[in-house]
């Protein structure tokens, strides 16, 4: 039994939903999204909630798989999603230049990393000193799609990974970094 399955999705206003054999597309003012629909779903809707419900039990572990894709396809395009990033370290930067993000993160050269269509980004620099001491920028990915959204920032996160030590890098604006201690002084 999928309590995740279950739960109804309310279309909020101007949204439209079609549904076919193997996909769902949704229609909203942020734009268009499609989801796929597994083997043994189908979806219903009736006054303005979509519903999933399964053919039988042995699609259960795609039940709530596919409600839960289908209702990220309705917030992506009524709201949207965003991550941010804080890019922490002395002389560690990023701009926004047209579709792409270029950074200086420490290398001999700049990193360019190119934006895919539909993700958009912003960079913020702030003025306050962070927990460990150093400036940092904020990045700002925005998207409909949730799980290119999430797949720009892991490319990201994987340019230039935290330092265990200092924390130094690009981390997850969201996320706990455990830091470790570093050498112990000698007693003497």
């Amino acid at each position: 039994m999928s309590r995740v399955g279950n739960q109804p999705i309310t279309l909020p206003d101007g949204v439209t939903v079609t549904i076919h054999d193997t996909e769902i597309e949704v229609k909203g003012p942020k734009g268009q999204l499609s989801s796929p629909i597994p083997k043994d779903i189908e979806f219903s809707q009736e006054d303005g909630i979509l519903t999933a419900k399964r053919k039988n039990e042995s699609a259960s572990a795609m039940h709530g798989l596919a409600r839960a894709l289908a209702n990220n396809a309705v917030l992506g395009v009524t709201e949207g999603f965003s991550k941010q990033m804080d890019l922490v370290g002395v002389g560690y930067k990023a701009d926004v230049k047209g579709r792409k993000l270029v950074f200086a993160l420490g290398y001999s050269h700049p990193v360019e990393y190119e934006l895919p269509e539909g993700i958009d980004a912003t960079t913020e620099r702030l003025n306050t000193k962070s927990e460990i001491q150093q400036y940092q920028t904020t990045i700002t990915l925005s998207g409909i799609d949730k799980q290119k959204l999430g797949q720009v920032a892991a490319e990201l996160a994987h340019l230039r990974k935290p330092d265990a030590y200092k924390g130094k890098g690009i981390r997850y604006a969201d996320r706990y970094y455990r830091l470790k201690q570093g050498k112990a002084a000698a007693s003497a």
